[in-house]
């Protein structure tokens, strides 16, 4: 009866010393969480009442003055997508938001659907049409992202959105740029464009999240306004618009 005792005291330590390590692993662990958490919290919170309070209000006025004012624009164009690439007018494709949420992207069309002899699609160059560079250089493909912003998925001024599959190739450093919403024009595209490396384009990105302003954004827009009628960086060296980023 006493080894009985002892054999099961032995056994019943031993289920309690494991469940006590099995408790302090599980209390550490909700630790971390917590911890992560609040570092998200902290890193996603406002930076000030501009971004808290005005920013997204503002977005939705100005998509919604310039989705009237320049829908004559923005028929015409269709038409003309339409008549010189075919259906569908507008090019729709999934990317990545504020705190990496998916939403669909809209643009107008510039490149065509032609495949080679395996049903591939050609390269980016050889599909670009003039038309279609005519579109990019003017900036109007991008016009349909006004839908974007006044639906809250974009904002007039913050980093653009870029491709879903890019989304495991960012450094910490990188990721940052989903803090905010992916915005219409941003500071990479005011200092640049295509024509820098992607290194520079998430380091202005970041910047950006860094400091969010009134003048910062309006200064942004100015200069985007000037860019466009430079048609400034609207290709890389070695692209018809951009390499695909491979991370680091």
């Amino acid at each position: 009866m006493n080894k009985f005792l002892k054999g099961f005291f032995k056994v019943a330590g031993c289920i309690s010393a494991i469940a006590a390590v099995t408790a302090s692993f599980a209390f550490i662990a909700e630790r971390i969480e917590e911890l992560q958490n609040y570092g998200k919290e902290l890193r996603h919170k406002p930076y000030g009442v501009y971004e808290r309070f005005i920013k997204r209000p503002l977005d939705c006025f100005l998509s919604t003055g310039a989705l009237i004012v320049f829908s004559p624009i923005l028929a015409v164009t269709a038409v003309l997508v339409k008549t010189k690439l075919g259906s569908p007018v507008l090019f729709t494709q999934e990317r990545p938001g504020k705190d990496e949420k998916i939403f669909k992207l809209y643009k107008f069309r510039t490149m065509t659907d032609e495949r080679d002899e395996n049903g591939e699609l050609l390269p980016d160059d050889v599909r670009l049409t003039r038309f279609g560079k005519a579109l990019r250089a003017t900036s109007l493909d991008e016009l349909p992202e006004l839908i974007n912003i006044f639906k809250g998925d974009m904002a007039v001024v913050g980093p653009r959105p870029l491709l879903v599959r890019y989304l495991g190739r960012y450094n910490d450093h990188q990721k940052r740029r989903h803090d905010v919403r992916p915005g219409f024009t941003g500071l990479a595209q005011v200092h640049g464009r295509n024509a820098i490396s992607w290194e520079e384009k998430f380091d202005w990105d970041v910047k950006y999240v860094d400091k969010v302003t009134f003048k910062g954004d309006v200064k942004v827009i100015l200069d985007t306004v000037k860019i466009v009628l430079k048609k400034d960086g609207i290709s890389s060296e070695t692209s018809a618009t951009m390499e695909e980023f491979m991370g680091n």
